[in-house]
């Protein structure tokens, strides 16, 4: 029996360890990138982590297609019900803190309390903008007086299809994502270095909740490379460049100025006007019937 319990230890030290190589997300699959580039991800001790996805110019139109094709259904829904469904992902976050928690000191080199402490500020985010989802009409719409025997009523819509360049952690992929899918928008994310380990495991807690497919897409990669087509592209509406170089984003307004793109920098602001940021007001007039 000592000899079968020294073999069984020998075969344990010789087991060699599954290096990750993480995927984008797109649709609600998981394509590798269509250039077939990765960069490598280290930890504070130069140790490998993994190797993200290095998403391409291909990968970022792939994307803004299924977010187009997702938006019109996705505004249609109930606020109560992309409450809800935004409430489950928050749930399924919970079921997960201590994996994302220890995700993040592996490639941040962040204390695990610290850690602990973004993960959990991170699902009070989501919850808490999760509950704007039926009351922006309340808050954003009116009753307008005008002159004459007309209703005039300001009713918020989404804006349409909208990319975020958050900043290099979790909680900021959290801020930037949460308020611009509340309303009924979709989002491309653009997430660079270090937090796509993060990012990615978030996609598979998307992957397996209640949020339609092309809702919400992840592209890892180099926000240089990435976020001037984001500005440039006709088809996306919005952008948020809170994570992008200060010294940077005048360029990409002047790239988004083509299509009108509302481009907006937040900075770690959290405010319900996050949300209305990316939001249309639209005003209807309808007759007093006699």
């Amino acid at each position: 029996m000592a000899t079968s319990k020294k073999s069984s230890s020998n075969k344990a030290a010789q087991r060699l360890e599954v290096k990750k190589t993480y995927k984008l997300y797109i649709n609600g699959a998981f394509p590798r990138s269509e250039s077939g580039r990765v960069y490598e991800v280290t930890n504070s001790k130069n140790g490998f982590v993994a190797n993200p996805s290095l998403a391409s110019r291909k990968d970022l139109r792939d994307a803004v297609v299924a977010a187009r094709a997702a938006q019109s259904g996705w505004a249609k829904a109930t606020a109560y019900n992309r409450g809800q469904i935004l409430y489950r992902i928050a749930e399924m976050l919970e079921g997960r803190a201590d994996q994302f928690a220890n995700e993040i000191v592996l490639a941040s080199g962040v204390t695990p309390k610290k850690a602990n402490d973004e993960v959990l500020a991170a699902i009070d985010r989501w919850v808490w903008y999760a509950g704007w989802s039926d009351k922006l009409s309340a808050a954003f719409g009116a009753t307008n007086p005008v002159s004459g025997p007309y209703y005039n009523f300001t009713i918020p819509e989404p804006q349409g299809v909208i990319a975020v360049a958050p900043a290099e952690s979790f909680i900021a992929l959290i801020d930037a994502i949460a308020p611009a899918i509340v309303s009924g928008n979709t989002v491309i994310a653009l997430v660079p270095g270090s937090a796509a380990i993060a990012a990615m495991t978030f996609a598979e807690v998307l992957a397996t909740s209640d949020l339609p497919a092309g809702v919400l897409n992840i592209l890892t990669g180099s926000h240089d490379e990435l976020a001037p087509w984001a500005a440039s592209h006709m088809d996306i509406d919005g952008f948020d460049i809170s994570g992008i170089d200060k010294k940077k984003r005048a360029e990409l307004k002047v790239a988004g100025a083509e299509n009108l793109k509302r481009i907006h920098s937040f900075d770690g602001v959290i405010s319900p006007t996050r949300i209305y940021s990316f939001m249309e007001a639209k005003t209807v007039w309808h007759p007093i019937g006699v």
